[in-house]
């Protein structure tokens, strides 16, 4: 008898995101070495895929080099189904607390002053988001750090909705 073998691939449709509401505030004290100025993004919506018109300043007071750190706080509220049910039930509480970010590591040394991003446009490609950032709304604080002093810090609110 003959076996048969057939290759089935599953094709997932891609889902368009959508940021809204994006909002941000520096978080450290009045004095911190670093400091985001300015920050704008547009569209509002972001879609994700889709492009992103974005620019920024900010500026330091110390040199920022290696060994950096980024200590991430994620808290937010989603929607879950219940069972297999149509009920859904808000959940609250911290999503993520990662400790640092290895990739700033390799970061080039900035020496103090003022840095300004003009107004540029990136592409946002079609990402997989992790299960536990669904749609809902989401805080962000990130605590930029070096040899254990605090050099600034960042808080985003933002919402997030999938089609």
């Amino acid at each position: 008898s003959k076996s048969l073998t057939r290759e089935v691939k599953v094709i997932r449709p891609y889902l368009i995101f959508k940021v809204l509401g994006f909002d941000w505030k520096n978080c450290g004290p009045p004095d911190a070495p670093a400091v985001l100025k300015t920050l704008t993004m547009s569209p509002d919506p972001i879609s994700i895929p889709g492009d992103l018109t974005a620019s920024a300043s900010g500026s330091t007071v110390v040199e920022l080099g290696a060994p950096l750190s980024v200590s991430t706080l994620i808290y937010g509220c989603y929607w879950t189904k219940v069972s297999n049910h149509i009920t859904q039930l808000q959940l609250c509480g911290y999503l993520c607390d990662q400790s640092s970010l290895p990739a700033l590591m390799t970061l080039p040394l900035c020496s103090q002053g003022s840095y300004t991003l003009p107004q540029s446009i990136f592409y946002l490609p079609n990402i997989d988001l992790p299960y536990w950032l669904t749609n809902g709304d989401y805080r962000v604080q990130g605590v930029l750090g070096s040899q254990g002093k605090e050099l600034g810090c960042l808080k985003v609110t933002l919402s997030i909705h999938s089609d």
